[in-house]
């Protein structure tokens, strides 16, 4: 599984995947806040019984025939997915990654999981405080609006 990776990433299994996953809805709720992104994609990579380079002139009439021939896989393709804590460049020693692959029959057992974690995670999550910015812009309109009625 390793190889699909680029040079760097972490790959774990999912059962690892959920509890790094709940730490880090945890480290959110404790000490740390920001944002956790969750994205999900189809992993995609040449095949390796393939005997044809990419180069060659079978893939490239293929290509020319059918443009949208890599939304339609012979077999089912295994399902990427990533989370991170968001962190930026200037933070990145403290940045979290995390990700697993999927394979396509082991999908509905691991969204049920993933949902729960998920849930889990955010019930505890605070909301943001926006109060003050409802006050701003309601002081905003009563100045704004006292001027117009002067003219």
């Amino acid at each position: 599984m390793r190889r699909f990776l680029r040079k760097g990433k972490q790959l774990t299994v999912p059962s690892k995947f959920f509890i790094r996953l709940s730490e880090l809805f945890d480290s959110r709720r404790q000490k740390d806040h920001g944002s956790i992104f969750l994205t999900q994609k189809r992993l995609t990579y040449e095949l390796p019984s393939s005997t044809s380079a990419p180069s060659s002139p079978s893939s490239a009439t293929k290509v020319l025939d059918d443009p949208l021939a890599d939304l339609h896989p012979p077999s089912p393709l295994p399902i990427l997915i990533r989370a991170t804590n968001g962190k930026s460049k200037e933070h990145r020693k403290d940045k979290i990654k995390l990700s697993t692959i999927v394979e396509p029959d082991a999908l509905e057992g691991f969204f049920a999981r993933y949902a729960e974690v998920c849930k889990s995670g955010m019930q505890a999550l605070k909301k943001r405080d926006r109060s003050g910015r409802k006050k701003a812009k309601a002081k905003k309109r009563k100045a704004g609006g006292e001027g117009e009625k002067k003219g």
